[in-house]
């Protein structure tokens, strides 16, 4: 349980620190580190054992009877979930085949001639892709003894107008896409809530910022923290019940945590540097965020009941933008020499992470998906700022969405809906 005073009076009556010239500075520092710091990709090559293979398994879809539409679905999510290469028929390891009725997907897995196993999905009020997402995470389930990926969303921020930035969110395979918001102002930084039906965000202001939650379905809002200055970064506890953010405060911009529905809060650091993009560990039992309190970003490591900050071992001159996974590693961006790269820590922090591959562009704000394994970020590219996946086993990336937009802040669901 996160120890909070309760005592706290509701809001303390301060000056904000917008509207002078040191505000104006903390203002352009908070800019500075949510949307500069947000680097070039790398692509990190691990060896790992998928399923007993080196590697990726081969596979053959052989479509589904009965449903064009749901043989469409499930060769999607087959190919999203990133954890199959395809192959012919005759080479492929695995061969996949279905079956469709106005109740039932049915899905049939071989591995050569011996029926590895057969999976009945229920179809929920005539959705074919649902029903696709979930037959395909039951073989995830089977083969590999993961949770699953493909019934999971990834929320993100695009620019729809000059200085107007929405929130939106789509499938793994970049389709069924969703407006979120539809603001004359910027919306960024998605954050989704446990039970993922709901999203957190940073809204900007003509003269402050304020964190809003908004619900999916039906889309409603509310707004949780509106102090004067900055209400930026929010990140939720793996328990629904807190927030760490960051707020400006007697002329400082530092970590707080926030009950969600109450009026208490704790001051998590208190120094003259910025601090930034907070995100919880998968036991809510620490919070990682960004610090240039050694004059340059880095990344470090404090209890939400306050205490000794602790920095972590990273690579590069800076590292910052970092995401915190369910098996415990850190996914963040490593400045080395003039360009910015990903890397993955191991949350001991005895090692710094394994050496990543440069690519072309600007990658930023790595998130990772429920299955450990992958990631998605933003690239730009040619004057351009797409969404990409990357396998951090393989180093392959592709593109998520064919939006003309720029795209940016992307963040992964966890499973359901």
């Amino acid at each position: 349980m996160i120890k909070i005073d309760t005592k706290i009076q509701q809001r303390e009556q301060y000056q904000s620190v917008i509207s002078g010239s040191r505000g104006l500075s903390i203002l352009c520092l908070i800019i500075l580190f949510c949307f500069h710091f947000n680097p070039l990709f790398a692509q990190v090559r691990v060896v790992k054992s998928a399923g007993g293979f080196t590697g990726n398994p081969t596979l053959h879809f052989q479509g589904v009877e009965g449903s064009a539409q749901a043989s469409a679905a499930v060769n999607f999510m087959l190919r999203a979930c990133g954890w199959f290469d395809f192959e012919s028929a005759a080479k492929a390891d695995y061969a996949v085949s279905g079956s469709c009725d106005k109740n039932h997907l049915i899905l049939t897995v071989r591995q050569g001639r011996v029926v590895a196993c057969s999976l009945k999905v229920p179809i929920i009020s005539g959705d074919l892709r649902r029903a696709a997402q979930r037959g395909v995470d039951a073989i995830l389930q089977r083969i590999f003894k993961i949770d699953g990926i493909c019934f999971s969303r990834i929320a993100f921020c695009a620019e729809v107008g000059n200085g107007i930035h929405d929130i939106y969110v789509c499938d793994i395979d970049g389709q069924n896409i969703q407006r979120v918001t539809k603001f004359r102002s910027l919306a960024v930084e998605p954050e989704w809530f446990p039970d993922n039906k709901s999203l957190l965000y940073t809204k900007y202001n003509k003269s402050s910022t304020s964190i809003v939650q908004t619900s999916l379905s039906p889309l409603k809002s509310r707004r949780l923290t509106f102090y004067p200055g900055l209400n930026t970064g929010a990140a939720i506890s793996p328990d629904g019940k807190y927030l760490a953010l960051i707020l400006s405060r007697d002329n400082q911009v530092d970590l707080y945590v926030k009950e969600l529905t109450g009026k208490a809060y704790r001051r998590l650091t208190n120094n003259r540097t910025v601090e930034a993009s907070p995100c919880w560990s998968p036991r809510g039992d620490a919070i990682c965020f960004v610090s240039g309190r050694t004059g340059r970003p880095g990344l470090y490591l404090v209890s939400p009941n306050g205490g000794a900050v602790r920095r972590l071992q990273t690579i590069g001159s800076e590292a910052v933008t970092p995401s915190w996974s369910g098996d415990d590693k850190i996914a963040y961006s490593a400045k080395m020499g003039a360009n910015y790269t990903i890397a993955v820590l191991d949350i001991s922090g005895k090692t710094p992470g394994g050496v990543v591959v440069k690519a072309a562009g600007d990658w930023e704000s790595p998130s990772w998906a429920p299955d450990g394994r992958h990631l998605v970020c933003s690239r730009s590219y040619g004057g351009k700022k797409q969404l990409y996946i990357v396998d951090t086993w393989t180093g392959r990336s592709r593109q998520l969405t064919q939006i003309k937009n720029n795209l940016s802040t992307p963040c992964w669901s966890g499973l359901g809906r």
